[in-house]
C-alpha cells in the first residue's frame, strides 16, 4: 500500500517542486528530496496522512518558504576549498604561512597532543593502526583523544583566528 501511494505521489511531488524550486533559490531535485524525508518521517511517526496530495502539496510548499528564509541568513564562504584554483606565489606563501602558525600552535598544546596531531597530519597519511602502535595507545582512543586535542587547539588559534564576517 505504501510503496503504491509513494509511486502515485511521484509525479505530483515533480510538478509541485518544479514549481516551487525557481522562487525559493534551490533545485527541484532538493526540495523532492527534502519532502521525501519528511514524508518517511511522518509514515514513521504518525503514519499515512488523511490526504496524502494535499499534505503533499503543503509540504512542498513548506520546504520552499523554509529554504527561502534561511537563504536570506546563510552566506557563502568567500571561497570554497575545491575552488582553489589559483595557485600563483601569493598564495603558495600565504599556505605557507598558514602551516607554520598550525604546526607552531599543535606543539604548544598540552600532553600526548602535539605527537597526535602530528601523526595525523603526516604527510605519510597514516592509518588509526599505525599511530596507535606508534604512539603507544589503544587504537579505539585515539578518536576521543584526537576530538579532546582539536578542542584545545580550537581554543588556543580562537583569539588568532577571530571571525571577520558573518559566515554559513
Amino acid at each position: 500500500m505504501t510503496h503504491d501511494l509513494l509511486v502515485a505521489l511521484r509525479p505530483l511531488l515533480a510538478a509541485e517542486a518544479s514549481a516551487e524550486a525557481h522562487a525559493s533559490g534551490t533545485e527541484p531535485g532538493d526540495l523532492e528530496q527534502a519532502v521525501w524525508l519528511r514524508l518517511l518521517e511522518l509514515l514513521e511517526t504518525e503514519g499515512l496522512p488523511h490526504d496524502p496530495q494535499s499534505w503533499l502539496r503543503g509540504a512542498v510548499r513548506g520546504e520552499a518558504s523554509r529554504v527561502r528564509r534561511t537563504h536570506g541568513v546563510e552566506r557563502p564562504y568567500d571561497l570554497e576549498p575545491a575552488d582553489d584554483g589559483e595557485r600563483g606565489p601569493e598564495h603558495l606563501a600565504l599556505a605557507s604561512v598558514h602551516r607554520r602558525a598550525l604546526r607552531a600552535a599543535v606543539r604548544r598544546l598540552p600532553g600526548r597532543c602535539p605527537r597526535l596531531l602530528e601523526a595525523l597530519l603526516s604527510p605519510q597519511d597514516l592509518t588509526y593502526r599505525e599511530i596507535a602502535v606508534e604512539l603507544g595507545i589503544p587504537q579505539g582512543g585515539i578518536g576521543p583523544e584526537r576530538s579532546r586535542c582539536l578542542g584545545c587547539l580550537r581554543r588556543l588559534l580562537a583569539p588568532e583566528v577571530a571571525a571577520r564576517r558573518a559566515r554559513g
